[in-house]
């Protein structure tokens, strides 16, 4: 089994900036990509971005290209979320997901909060 921890999350203004960890653990060989998913209060949760484990492709959202980067350490078995430019409707849980092979997601992190203030 694969297990993720998510850590960085916290309060900034708008327009600045936060970066997420996600540090996997357990049965890390079968990592084929991870990304992240965000819930906002009263919303469903939506894909927001990842990336291929081994190749490094990464797929973004439309509603974060350009102010978001996704990256590996695969030495470590972390993945980061820089989030710059951020906006008041950026603010959600973040969680980190990890695709073991097909179109599921999962197993999932904990959740770490996001809040922008405008």
């Amino acid at each position: 089994q694969v297990q993720l921890e998510e850590s960085g999350g916290g309060l900034v203004q708008a327009g600045g900036s936060l970066r997420l960890s996600c540090a996997a653990s357990g049965r890390t060989s079968s990592i084929y990509r991870m990304g992240w998913f965000r819930q906002a209060p009263g919303k469903e949760r939506e894909y927001v971005v990842h990336i291929t484990w081994r190749g490094g492709s990464t797929y973004y959202s439309d509603s974060v290209k350009g102010r978001f980067t996704i990256s590996r350490d695969n030495a470590k078995n972390t993945m980061y979320l820089q989030m710059n430019s951020l906006k008041a409707e950026d603010t959600a849980v973040y969680y980190c997901t990890a695709g073991l092979g097909g179109a599921a997601w999962g197993p999932w992190g904990q959740g770490t909060q996001v809040t922008v203030s405008s």
